[in-house]
């Protein structure tokens, strides 16, 4: 079954946003704010709610840098993961119940604690570089396959 989610990184050269995960899936990682659509939302609006609600902050423009598919073995379920930047934001950046956002140097993103694909996937982000992916994990979140392609468009 295919799941479509979002995925927002503010970024503001050279300083990266991200949040750490308190709870739920991916929690105790270093993340971008995200999460499922709800009923009758865009990708855009699921992207912007999802920010507002885990990091308190309202985003503006929107720019679409690319789209991933995870699978994981003996799982049914595709996540198709829409990766968006926003480089403007109202408010300040504040703890919720789901993250704790925190600002990085581009130079000092701590991958180590972060999802094994993202090491892969942002040094294209932060040259502002479109790209397509599919990435395959095993049960311990560990990549089996990938696949990571520069796109025109996304």
């Amino acid at each position: 079954m295919l799941k479509i989610m979002t995925l927002c990184v503010i970024h503001q050269h050279p300083k990266v946003l991200l949040g750490m995960k308190k709870r739920g899936f991916g929690a105790g990682r270093w993340n971008g704010f995200g999460g499922k659509m709800q009923e009758g939302e865009t990708i855009e609006e699921a992207a912007k709610r999802e920010v507002l609600e885990e990091a308190r902050i309202k985003i503006g423009g929107l720019e679409k840098m690319g789209v991933i598919d995870f699978f994981w073995q003996g799982k049914p379920d595709t996540l198709q993961v829409h990766i968006f930047k926003a480089e403007s934001f109202l408010g300040i950046p504040t703890e919720s119940e789901e993250m704790k956002p925190k600002w990085f140097d581009a130079k000092e993103i701590p991958f180590s604690e972060m999802w094994q694909d993202d090491i892969y996937w942002m040094p294209l982000f932060l040259e502002n570089k479109k790209f397509l992916g599919k990435f395959v994990f095993d049960e311990q979140d560990n990549i089996l396959e990938k696949e990571l392609n520069e796109a025109k468009e996304v």
